[in-house]
């Protein structure tokens, strides 16, 4: 059976591939609680917010003191997000991957009527543009929403900053996004297959784990 890598996979080794490593070691790794918040908020754009409405829901997803560290990022998040305006999704957390590159977007969180898409991100946002890991993450997410479809393909994306109210377009430049996109795809497959690895306390190769 295909290993498909998960496009964070192709984001962690595009940044450094022993990241990716540590990664796939963890067993049942735990979305932090600041992007709990924003996911949560992400949900409700393009609708009238009701802070205490989206508040309970994170509540019922986050420890009661993991809740109290970020509720001061959720009152920003929705003072931020409450001043711009947002596109109501026709479709949410759609799964998607792309068979022919070998890896699974997991799931687009929205999919808008033109066929463009957008992913929420935690981070806030840069001064211009998106940040490269996330015009990576855009470029995965077409190959696969393009390939899980099949329907006329998708240029570009929106990233939602949603801690700094932003979203913004991006639509990656080929051949220079693609080319990166394959350069990672390749290392995290490198990775899985135990061909990369960190070194271990001597200095060594250390060995990956047993799959």
């Amino acid at each position: 059976m295909t290993d498909y890598i998960p496009v964070s996979g192709v984001v962690a080794c595009h940044t450094c591939p022993r990241r990716y490593y540590f990664e796939r070691s963890e067993e049942h790794p735990e979305s932090p609680p600041r992007y709990t918040v924003c996911k949560q908020v992400s949900t409700h754009l393009g609708e009238l917010l009701e802070p205490e409405q989206i508040w309970q829901e994170i509540l019922c997803v986050l420890p009661p003191e993991a809740a109290e560290d970020v509720r001061e990022l959720f009152d920003e998040c929705i003072a931020a997000c409450s001043a711009t305006a947002w596109q109501r999704p026709v479709q949410v957390d759609l799964a998607v991957e792309s068979d022919t590159l070998g890896i699974r977007g997991g799931r687009v969180d929205k999919v808008f009527e033109d066929g463009t898409f957008a992913v929420a991100r935690s981070s806030a946002a840069p001064k211009a543009g998106v940040y490269t890991t996330d015009r990576l993450r855009v470029a995965c997410y077409i190959a696969c929403l393009n390939e899980t479809l099949g329907r006329p393909p998708v240029a570009g994306g929106y990233v939602e900053y949603v801690a700094s109210g932003v979203c913004r377009y991006v639509e990656p430049q080929p051949p220079r996004d693609r080319r990166e996109m394959i350069k990672a795809i390749r290392a995290a497959k490198r990775v899985v297959a135990g061909e990369l690895r960190p070194p271990g306390p001597s200095g060594l190769p250390a060995r990956l784990p047993a799959p």
